[in-house]
């Protein structure tokens, strides 16, 4: 039972924050005025935080935070507060730490009890209604009766948020050597774990992981392990035939809550559709495999159609839910297709898995393949090329029926880090498909970026409704920072690299220890929390400080800086000793690994068909590069004084610290880059 009063919420531009706005519940968001009223009435804060497309989110606010009793209970005793883990990644990263730190599993909902002055010291995820009750009432006579125990408890809990990650795991820097032995070590670590029937991590749930696999092919163009190109191409045959895609509208869910990726948790999120469109493009270079192609171009599609507000930015998620139901709008009865194909609907049902009781529960059908076209194709006696097209069609019939449903709830702020992420993916899908689609879309969004969420003294977090805020955290920049290096090198516009580098000096200055030779999660000008954190560990989403370090080897051959180079191997070096033990949850430190190991080609192309030339290069499937371009000057050290050989345009061979002869075909760059083993044959 909703309100008929708004309370606090209904100021802010979070859409989470917003669907709480007309709860009984006396929710304030984050800020002074809640923290000084705790210490004024001497209450314990309850945080909630959670995010708009959340499933057990939108449960517990049903269940506890509408009901009356409940919300009474809430008001009387507690502060209570509502954070958008989205919005403010910083709050949510600490207090999730100190629920695991109790003890407990971590996940959203988050609930977590602090004393006035914000330690935590009790917390959990989802409770239902009468668990909630009996906590709040358990929690408030603790308070009241114990509070001294409860505060030494959270004073101990805080020590050990407090304490540095150096210390924490141990990391110190043993070895500055990046050597091909502790690659295939580190490689080892991740090889067991993986599912060599269905791809993926070996366990439910599964999640798709980008960051592994885009090791894993790293990996293979070092190693030539035929094994390791085979896992990743299991998992991507897997997913892209699964449920976890979907198979009418494009683009993919959170996750698979079973093996066999077919049925999958149904919130779209932005950043792992971004993250999907770089290895399936990246994959497609290397095997020219026509599903990923396929893949790419649907999920760019759904990106366009469903998640763009039309500036240029891209929304945040699609919810998992549509009338009260996870999954309603993306399921189908056998009867709906009959209705929509008549005879055809035999061959389509097939083609989906479609059964008349259903391949899910209650008759429903999660449209699903279970071969490739080819083999389809074959079991049915039609060409692949009839096939192709009957589905096309037939897909196009489908959305529009489903497009008359009521859809699922959009999260449409735009959040910065997200944004480059999917900015990344445009770009890597216009490296190896060439479409000029794919770069209008990438610029728009970079202009975006630079215009709406940018300002002269950094980036902002999120945008909605014509209006930017919140100061931008490492992750917004390190991803930015990625995504500018990439368009420019898709592009040779100088000006990208220009906002690169201004953004990584300005994150040295303003986020980088010197101490401890890694990135805090927060600028130092930022509000202070109990605790300033160094996000290490790769995610969903590659953690902050890889990716940091990532950039500056990269921006170190294309700016000559030397500095840059000796801060990401410093970094990496301190990581190595924990990514040799656990490669699976430092994936993209490992990547970065593979940079470090052979030699990183340098290609600077020089004259009036720079462009052309770069093009050609980026079909080839060769991560370890960096391409640099102009067609009369550029201020880069190695198209510095560079002149046109015959007046054709001239590609120059750089790689430690020395150039090969000048050359004047792609083929010819190829052949020298076999010689020189940086590239395999």
């Amino acid at each position: 039972m909703t309100s008929n009063k708004a309370n606090r919420l209904i100021h802010e531009s979070s859409p989470y924050l917003l669907q709480h706005a007309y709860n009984p519940v006396d929710w304030y968001p984050w800020g002074e005025e809640a923290i000084s009223l705790a210490k004024k009435e001497n209450k314990p804060i309850m945080v909630s935080i959670g995010y708009s497309s959340c499933h057990w989110c939108h449960v517990m606010e049903k269940e506890s935070f509408e009901d009356p009793e409940i919300a009474k209970l809430m008001n009387q005793h507690f502060i209570c507060i509502k954070v958008d883990r989205e919005e403010r990644p910083d709050i949510d990263q600490i207090y999730m730490n100190a629920v695991q730190t109790m003890g407990l599993a971590g996940g959203w909902p988050l609930n977590v009890f602090l004393t006035p002055d914000q330690k935590p010291f009790y917390g959990g995820t989802y409770f239902p209604n009468k668990g909630w009750a009996e906590l709040l009432q358990n929690v408030q006579a603790a308070y009241k009766q114990n509070r001294d125990k409860l505060e030494e408890s959270a004073e101990k809990f805080t020590e050990a948020l407090q304490l540095s990650e150096t210390s924490r795991y141990n990391l110190h820097t043993k070895s500055k050597k990046f050597s091909k032995e502790v690659l295939d070590q580190i490689y080892q670590t991740i090889s067991p774990k993986i599912d060599n029937l269905k791809g993926g991590m070996d366990k439910a749930p599964k999640f798709p992981m980008p960051c592994i696999w885009q090791f894993l092919l790293k990996y293979y163009h070092i190693s030539a392990d035929e094994k390791c190109k085979q896992e990743v191409k299991i998992t991507l045959d897997h997913m892209a035939r699964g449920g976890i895609y979907d198979q009418i509208g494009g683009g993919f869910a959170r996750y698979s809550v079973d093996n066999n990726w077919h049925v999958p948790h149904f919130e779209k999120m932005l950043y792992d559709n971004g993250q999907l469109i770089s290895l399936y493009s990246e994959a497609y270079s290397l095997s020219k495999e026509v599903q990923y192609k396929e893949i790419v171009y649907g999920t760019i599609d759904f990106i366009d159609r469903e998640m763009s507000n039309g500036e240029g930015g891209f929304y945040s998620a699609l919810d998992a839910d549509s009338e009260g139901e996870e999954g309603k709008f993306y399921v189908w009865h056998k009867n709906e297709l009959q209705s929509l194909f008549g005879d055809l609907s035999t061959l389509i049902g097939d083609y989906y898995n479609v059964r008349a009781k259903g391949n899910w529960e209650n008759e429903k059908n999660l449209l699903h393949k279970r071969m490739s076209d080819e083999n389809f194709a074959g079991k049915h006696k039609i060409e692949l090329s009839e096939l192709k097209e009957t589905i096309r069609e037939a897909k196009q019939v489908m959305l529009e029926a489903r497009n008359t449903r009521p859809r699922p709830g959009l999260d449409d702020k735009i959040l910065t880090s997200w944004n480059a992420i999917m900015l990344k993916g445009l770009v890597d899908a216009y490296a190896a498909f060439g479409e000029a689609k794919f770069l209008q879309l990438a610029l728009k969004n970079a202009q975006f970026i630079d215009q709406k969420l940018t300002n002269k003294k950094g980036l902002y977090r999120t945008y909605k409704n014509g209006k930017a805020s919140l100061k931008a955290y490492l992750e917004d920049y390190a991803l930015v920072i990625q995504a500018y290096i990439s368009l420019y090198q898709l592009t040779f516009h100088e000006y990208w690299l220009d906002k690169a580098r201004e953004l990584t000096d300005y994150a040295l200055e303003n986020f980088y220890d010197p101490k401890e030779e890694l990135f805090f999660y927060t600028d130092q000008q930022a509000e202070t929390l109990i605790a300033r954190k160094k996000e290490i560990f790769d995610n969903v989403i590659p953690a902050s400080n890889s990716v940091m370090a990532t950039n500056l080897y990269l921006l170190s051959h294309l700016l000559g800086e030397e500095k840059y180079y000796s801060t990401a191997s410093n970094m990496l070096a301190k990581i190595t000793p924990l990514l040799k033990v656990e490669g699976q949850y430092l994936a993209n430190w490992a990547a970065l690994f593979t940079l470090f190991v052979q030699p990183t080609a340098e290609i600077a192309i020089y004259g009036p068909k720079a462009e052309e030339f770069m093009k050609e290069i980026s079909t080839h499937f060769w991560p370890n590069k960096v391409m640099m371009g102009c067609r009369k000057e550029s201020n880069l050290p190695l198209l510095k004084d560079k002149n046109t050989i015959d007046d054709k345009t001239t590609i120059f061979l750089c790689y430690e610290k020395s150039c090969k002869r000048p050359v004047f075909t792609v083929s010819e760059l190829l052949k020298d880059l076999k010689k020189s083993k940086l590239i395999n044959d």
